[in-house]
């Protein structure tokens, strides 16, 4: 559980450094310069990524902490469906998702650790997840408190149905093929 955690404090924390440590950011841009902070970010939540996967897989097997009702996994699946279609929303243009939220991609991560959590309540899954899901929440209200950039173009239906249709065809790929692959664990749904 070592790994997991350190691995949760390097990615989470490379990723929380506009949150709680504005300041420490801008000084090593000046420093460094922006593409030296973008190295040092990258190699500092990949170093992370690599540890709490390995950690997670080190740890994840273990009791429940607490007991759910197996037929959670349906709420799992729409969840994490909806996380992927906001991560689509993140980076496709003129969407209401974007023009709603603001920040897609951290709702929809937000989204994927509560669903996981619900199907996954071990002490790993909880770590894991539920780090997640505090990140999220606390970084989706950081963002939301900060003024506005540049304002985004106007949401379109159009654009709004390509974000449902990308999203729901990468969850779809992923669920079906590369789940199994990264996460070692082939999704299913329980009743």
């Amino acid at each position: 559980m070592t790994l997991l955690i350190v691995g949760l404090v390097l990615f989470l924390g490379f990723h929380s450094v506009q949150i709680f440590a504005a300041p420490l950011r801008a000084g090593l841009i000046a420093r460094i310069g922006a593409n030296g902070w973008k190295g040092l970010y990258s190699l500092g939540s990949l170093a992370g990524l690599v540890l709490l996967v390995i950690g997670y897989g080190q740890a994840k097997s273990g009791a429940p902490l607490i007991a759910l009702p197996a037929s959670l996994s349906a709420v799992t699946y729409v969840l994490v469906w909806l996380g992927f279609v906001l991560n689509v929303a993140a980076y496709w243009p003129a969407n209401h998702f974007k023009a709603v939220l603001g920040h897609p991609m951290v709702a929809g991560v937000g989204l994927w650790a509560l669903g996981h959590l619900l199907v996954r309540p071990t002490p790993a899954g909880m770590a894991l997840f539920g780090g997640f899901l505090v990140w999220a929440i606390v970084d989706f209200i950081s963002l939301r408190a900060r003024p506005g950039g540049v304002p985004a173009a106007s949401p379109t239906l159009r654009n709004t149905a390509l974000t449902v249709v990308v999203g729901t065809f990468v969850w779809a790929i992923f669920l079906m093929f590369l789940h199994t692959l990264v996460a070692g664990v082939a999704p299913r749904l329980m009743t």
